[in-house]
């Protein structure tokens, strides 16, 4: 059974966060050759959120490092990592800047500008907040979930390959899937 946190609590949210990577994903789902979904995540990312009265107001920037991309395959990595997908020669790093954010009911809209491979489009991310708590250490954490689809097209990743038994390797829409465990700073 899943459970859903209300937001109402996060009105009063004042504070800078910070990211914590260890405690945290960022990741996608393609699907690959019709048949099947393909799951990867970037293991290297930092980012931070800055509330000052309430999540409305909220500033949240996140980088993520192209080269710490993680398929399980090693020969796709290689092959997502060069020029036909990402060229993280030359875009190292998927940027996202926050430009609003609003509460519906029990979601957290995240509105920025997606900036990968270059190019910067807006997208929303409607999240779920997990909750909050004061780890072991003495640190507060907050936590949230989320996703949204967007179109590779849409960012100059255009590479594909035609199947013989009709429609393509890999599809147009990527879902970005992200699972976030932030720590309060002093």
């Amino acid at each position: 059974m899943t459970t859903t946190t209300n937001l109402s609590g996060l009105q009063n949210l004042d504070g800078t966060y910070a990211i914590d990577p260890a405690h945290s994903r960022m990741g996608f789902v393609a699907r690959h050759a019709m048949v099947t979904k393909v799951r990867g995540s970037f293991n290297e990312f930092e980012g931070s959120a800055v509330a000052n009265g309430g999540v409305n107001d909220a500033k949240v920037d996140v980088t993520i490092q192209v080269a710490s991309l993680d398929t399980r395959n090693e020969q796709r990595d290689g092959h997502v990592k060069s020029g036909d997908f990402l060229a993280i020669e030359q875009f190292p790093t998927i940027e996202f800047h926050s430009t609003g954010c609003s509460v519906e009911g029990d979601t957290l809209n995240l509105t920025g500008d997606l900036t990968i491979k270059g190019v910067t489009k807006p997208i929303t991310v409607p999240f779920t907040f997990e909750g909050a708590a004061t780890d072991p250490f003495g640190n507060e954490r907050i936590g949230f979930e989320g996703s949204t689809v967007i179109n590779r097209n849409d960012y100059g990743i255009t590479f594909n390959a035609a199947l013989e038994t009709g429609g393509v390797l890999v599809s147009e829409k990527i879902t970005l899937e992200f699972e976030v465990s932030a720590i309060k700073q002093a």
